[in-house]
């Protein structure tokens, strides 16, 4: 298998300085903007803290006791019943849904930069061999 790469041309720009490029347009979407906004009203609202710490409290109580093997569904319940109060917060509410936002909009970005390529790295993962 060979594989040749062509030598960039003076009017070539090195892929380091489109990816950073690329990072500075990322970090101009009105999506990521909308994330930081939303991050920081949650990380600045006393509710949705309290409502995080008890949601992160009766998470590692719940992993702790899955490990141990001694989980109930009561465990449980209370996990999913605290992330649902914390996902009933207005403010982590706007921030979930932005953050969603985003999310779907870095998912199109990857797959046009992707589009290119000939290489399925979703193959490559699985640790098989396909020739």
């Amino acid at each position: 298998m060979s594989i040749e790469t062509d030598t960039a041309t003076e009017t070539d720009q090195p892929i380091e300085e489109l990816a950073e490029s690329l990072g500075e347009a990322i970090a101009a979407l009105p999506e990521y903007e909308a994330f930081l906004e939303a991050r920081e009203a949650v990380e600045t609202d006393e509710e949705a803290q309290s409502q995080i710490a008890e949601f992160e409290r009766a998470r590692r109580h719940y992993m702790d006791a899955r490990q141990r093997g001694a989980a109930t569904r009561d465990d449980l319940r209370e996990m999913q019943q605290k992330q649902e109060e914390l996902h009933e917060i207005p403010v982590m509410r706007e921030f979930l849904q932005v953050e969603n936002d985003l999310e779907r909009r870095l998912q199109a970005i990857n797959a046009h930069i992707n589009d290119p390529l000939e290489i399925d790295f979703g193959d490559k993962s699985s640790g098989c061999c396909n020739d």
